[in-house]
């Protein structure tokens, strides 16, 4: 008995509470969450107050009514400027919706093909690519050979130079046709 408990306790682990880490501030840091001695300071009309105590700037933005808000924590000493706080972080959330917005990421865009593609279904997929390549996207000419396709895969190149000639004005070659298994690809990329 008294060694199956002995064992019991040798195997038993030890839980200690989990610890989860403490919250980082997003945002500048404003007001008494400023720890340096000195900052200089900027009103808020824009005017280079210089370098003041950190004490006397929180006092004087208490005074004007404003927070007093590090701007360039990497200065020495720090930048900080009176302003309305509420105010900063709703522009500069605005600012960066604006850029997210005005990001555009490139795609990918796929085209497949036959290496006996008929002339009207070149002409539509042709002008796909094309409608890709003014949007900004790339574009991957994917040439699909099936059986005995395999043992002419000249004209499949040849559709894909045809291709490329065609849009040689609007896009550049990223990459030249490759054999990969059943199927030779080209990747074409817009030229702005």
């Amino acid at each position: 008995m008294c060694v199956e408990r002995q064992q019991s306790e040798e195997n038993t682990t030890i839980r200690r509470p989990h610890r989860a880490p403490a919250p980082v501030k997003e945002g500048p840091r404003a007001n008494h969450e400023i720890r340096v001695p000195r900052v200089q300071l900027i009103d808020a009309e824009g005017q280079n107050r210089g370098i003041l105590n950190t004490d006397e700037a929180v006092a004087l933005a208490a005074e004007a009514g404003l927070d007093l808000v590090e701007i360039a924590p990497n200065n020495d000493p720090p930048i900080c400027k009176l302003l309305d706080l509420g105010k900063y972080k709703y522009q500069t959330q605005k600012k960066a919706a604006e850029q997210r917005k005005k990001q555009k990421t490139q795609e990918v865009k796929e085209i497949k093909m036959r290496p006996n593609i008929d002339t009207h279904d070149y002409e539509v997929k042709m002008r796909s690519v094309k409608k890709f390549l003014e949007e900004g996207d790339k574009v991957k000419l994917t040439m699909r050979f099936r059986g005995r396709e395999m043992a002419h895969q000249e004209i499949g190149l040849q559709v894909l130079m045809r291709a490329r000639d065609e849009i040689a004005t609007i896009s550049k070659v990223e990459s030249e046709p490759r054999m990969e298994g059943r199927q030779m690809m080209m990747v074409v990329a817009p030229t702005r």
